[in-house]
């Protein structure tokens, strides 16, 4: 096998959003590292909730996009920090900018704040509210073809970030350049890899998924729809 490191995406590849790892996909994991390759997670997440979702399985998790980037240590049991970025933000104007696309699209009842700004410098814009029903999220936007239609615009509208369809009912946005492919590249840039070297499995490869940039990336994707679906997918790439 030519790969020497195995890329995941989190939520809908190795698991359910914010449940933890199921048994048989920690396994897939073990059976990679007893192959020898390395195991990086990439997650829109925090890396220690990353972390804690796998279980604490070892393996080195890249976060926030990129702006977070913790390694196993073998000693302690632990993530050590690499590198944790937090870039300023502008919060008055992507408020006013936020107020205006809810303005013009209709999104002006909502539960809770209107845009949730994070300590890393990424902001989420949750259309329904930070504190709308978890019923009323699923039911908005299921195939997020509402944010879809308009997704080219919100990324016009905000410039300065990396804009992704985020979870059930909002967009997620990262300061630029941040995103999966651009953490992968100075990965590679950092540590000795090529591209050839990696191969990415995730399931948000559509507009405005976040891992649509690797996906369109030269480096090789394997997509994947449902979660469970992960051991059979590992097993017949490396049975190939």
């Amino acid at each position: 096998m030519n790969k020497k490191v195995f890329a995941f995406d989190l939520d809908g590849t190795l698991t359910e959003h914010r449940t933890w790892i199921t048994d048989e996909n920690l396994a897939v994991l073990q059976e990679l590292k007893d192959l020898g390759v390395r195991i990086v997670i990439t997650g829109a997440g925090q890396a220690t909730r990353i972390f804690r979702q796998l279980r604490e399985f070892p393996v080195d998790i890249i976060g926030n996009y990129g702006m977070q980037y913790s390694v196993y240590s073998e000693a302690t049991g632990e993530l050590k920090v690499v590198r944790d970025i937090v870039l300023p933000c502008e919060k008055e104007s992507v408020a006013e900018r936020a107020a205006a696309l809810r303005e013009k699209y209709g999104f002006t009842e909502f539960t809770g704040e209107h845009v949730e700004f994070h300590p890393s410098g990424c902001v989420t814009i949750p259309l329904l509210g930070t504190k709308a029903d978890i019923s009323d999220k699923l039911a908005f936007d299921p195939d997020r073809a509402k944010r879809r239609a308009i997704y080219d615009e919100v990324v016009a509208m905000f410039p300065e970030y990396t804009v992704f369809v985020g979870g059930s009912s909002s967009f997620d946005m990262a300061p630029a350049p941040y995103n999966k492919y651009y953490a992968l590249d100075l990965l590679c840039r950092e540590e000795g890899y090529t591209h050839e070297d990696i191969v990415y499995i995730g399931d948000d490869y559509g507009t405005g998924g976040n891992d649509e940039s690797v996906y369109k990336s030269d480096i090789d994707f394997l997509t994947i729809d449902r979660y469970t679906d992960l051991p059979e997918i590992i097993h017949n790439y490396l049975n190939k």
